[in-house]
């Protein structure tokens, strides 16, 4: 089984190393196909899974009443990467009908009004604890993306939530530093994810503050780490690899790439191998909520192999781990679109930022 897998990983790499063509390219088809998903949920208000601790009954009310922006696709943080994804394709794509569709819902999403009783709910006594820091990390990604948009309207909607992501880069700030350990499940309180697109924003932010605080709890954490134990992975729920993440957000933290290099060599010394094999997750019931992570661990695997890569130079390793990358998206890919709704309405920001990152290399 090894060995038929690392020739098919070998066929792929001769296919893909010549030529960036191919099923896994972003072009408008494909990116038009997976922003429907979050077009059709972004108002979809039930089902819904609320998180949040009750003071009083006064608070129990309709998610589109706490979160007037983000109360779509099931759960706050997936109507945020939501939201992004729509961005995103609009940025790549203007003067295009899928533009047009996502800038009328943003200018109904976008309103001060609205991003001013987001804001307010972290401002409760439960608030600062709220989506940290999984959600954390996508409201400022989003944040990032508006900011960078040609469009004018969009830029305007970045002003619009600023506020929110002001108070959000606040509450990096705050917590990091009294975060004794890190967390490093395969879930959403994974520290090193949500420190990825929070330190993205930061430099675009100049944000120094944020930045120091990140770059401090990194190099703490897992500057010392060594032999990260890949082959215990995948849990049965993990849509992160938790050894990968930290190779990611490290790559970003050490600037240098001989400095990464080194260091992830200490790290995952498996990697450097040239029969290092890294099997697909296995989804045995895409109905299951839970179960269904396996293929955002995929696409979150493949993500992260691509950014790493992009700071060796040792370009048969590069071929190597972007073949394993491209497979485990094309494991996943045709369960996207046309889903269950418990995988449809978060993996189409997971698989769409794959495949970003995959076509940025």
């Amino acid at each position: 089984m090894k060995e038929l897998y690392l020739l098919l990983i070998c066929m792929v790499t001769c296919s893909w190393g010549k030529s960036k063509s191919g099923d896994l390219d972003l072009d408008y088809e494909t990116a038009s196909r997976l922003a429907g998903l979050p077009l059709h949920c972004a108002h979809v208000e039930y089902p819904n899974k609320l998180s949040q601790v009750l003071q009083n009954e006064t608070e129990l009310l309709a998610p589109s009443e706490l979160h007037p922006v983000f109360y779509g696709c099931f759960d706050w943080h997936s109507s945020v990467h939501g939201h992004w994804l729509l961005a995103k394709v609009a940025n790549l794509f203007p003067d295009t009908e899928i533009h047009q569709n996502v800038s009328t819902l943003f200018a109904q999403q976008f309103t001060e009004e609205k991003v001013g009783i987001e804001l307010a709910y972290f401002n409760r006594k439960w608030g600062k604890s709220f989506e940290r820091t999984y959600g954390w990390a996508w409201l400022l990604k989003l944040q990032e993306e508006l900011e960078l948009s040609t469009d004018e309207k969009f830029t305007d909607y970045a002003k619009i939530l600023k506020p929110l992501a002001d108070h959000i880069a606040e509450l990096y700030i705050d917590f990091l530093p009294r975060l004794s350990y890190p967390v490093r499940v395969g879930e959403h309180a994974n520290t090193a994810f949500g420190l990825v697109f929070a330190m993205d924003y930061a430099r675009l932010d100049e944000n120094e503050k944020l930045i120091e605080a990140i770059r401090n709890v990194s190099l703490t954490f897992y500057t010392p780490d060594y032999d990260c134990p890949l082959r215990y992975e995948p849990s049965g729920y993990d849509f992160l690899s938790p050894c990968l993440q930290e190779a990611e957000i490290m790559s970003k933290i050490l600037d240098d790439d001989l400095e990464y290099s080194v260091w992830l060599q200490k790290f995952l010394p498996q990697l450097f191998a040239e029969d290092f094999f890294l099997e697909p997750g296995k989804v045995a019931d895409r109905t299951d909520g839970k179960l269904v992570h396996l293929d955002g661990l995929n696409f979150s695997r493949a993500w992260a192999l691509y950014t790493i890569t992009k700071k060796l130079d040792d370009k048969d390793m590069v071929e190597r781990l972007n073949a394993i990358g491209d497979e485990h998206i094309r494991t996943s890919i045709d369960n996207v679109v046309g889903s269950d709704y418990a995988g449809s309405h978060w993996l189409a920001s997971f698989l769409f930022h794959a495949l970003e990152t995959r076509n940025s290399q």
